[in-house]
């Protein structure tokens, strides 16, 4: 049993070698196209959800 843990710990850790991290700049990069496409699909989705909310109230009120 501990020689499985072992093997597993040596094993994980070789493979951790074998990452290409990303640098500074490409996390900085992706981050904040993360945070833009996110604030976009927001956005969009407040829209649609205005949108829809004024029809809903158009409808009710007109009684149909």
């Amino acid at each position: 049993m501990i020689a499985k843990i072992s093997n597993y710990i040596k094993s994980s850790i070789e493979e951790m070698k074998k990452v290409t991290w990303p640098t500074k700049k490409e996390t900085y990069n992706y981050t904040l196209l993360v945070i833009l496409i996110s604030l976009g699909v927001a956005a969009f989705l407040g829209a649609l959800d205005y949108v829809f909310s004024t029809l809903l109230q158009i409808a009710i009120n007109s009684k149909l």
